[in-house]
């Protein structure tokens, strides 16, 4: 067994471990410090397949943005743990049907043979000024052009649908009209001067 072996093995068992740890963990903020804890350990992997780019990116956007939203918004809600509860039971048989179509799907896909163990060897070496941010983009752009379109149009729906739910007017919540503020005059509609009688 090698060294880089060995090292993979190593990362390979913290991320199951992590992510194990975050589907089993009551509180929240357990389950979203070692969702951090896997996001770190899969970036090690990537770093190890010589996957730069894509380790940085994981690393910068999830643990370094994204994840540190989750953590405050679960840190900032008061979350009922009774109810979860009650509702992870009531949607227990659904979960359970949805995770035995996920694993047919898994071993679909593995028994067809397009992972056979003779695509996995060892890689041929690169060149010195190879750069695999370049070859990324390169088919990213080329040939997983119309993927990535479609993702992005789907994303960019997911914005707009998300925005639409925030912004919709509720008739409990208070908001202030910029225009009437602006228009706003200072003696007449900000001070009130009151008259009273003097006092001995």
């Amino acid at each position: 067994m090698t060294f880089e072996l060995f090292v993979f093995y190593v990362f390979a068992a913290i991320l199951v471990f992590a992510a194990t740890m975050v589907i089993t963990r009551k509180n929240p903020v357990h389950s979203a410090l070692f969702l951090v804890l896997a996001f770190f350990t899969s970036a090690a992997i990537w770093l190890l397949a010589e996957a730069e780019f894509l380790a940085i990116v994981l690393v910068l956007v999830y643990v370094g943005a994204v994840m540190v939203l989750f953590l405050f918004v679960v840190m900032m809600l008061d979350i009922d743990i009774a109810t979860m509860r009650a509702g992870f039971v009531k949607n227990l048989p659904l979960a359970i049907l949805i995770a035995i179509a996920m694993v047919i799907e898994i071993f679909l896909v593995i028994g067809s043979g397009s992972f056979s163990l003779d695509q996995f060897a060892a890689p041929l070496p690169l060149p010195a000024d190879y750069n695999n941010t370049a070859s990324l983009g390169n088919i990213l752009y080329t040939e997983y052009m119309y993927p990535f379109e479609v993702a992005a149009v789907i994303l960019l729906v997911a914005i707009i649908a998300a925005i639409g739910l925030t912004m919709r007017k509720r008739p409990e919540s208070k908001y202030q009209d910029p225009s009437k503020q602006v228009r706003v005059k200072k003696g007449e509609d900000r001070i009130t001067v009151l008259k009273m009688d003097a006092e001995d």
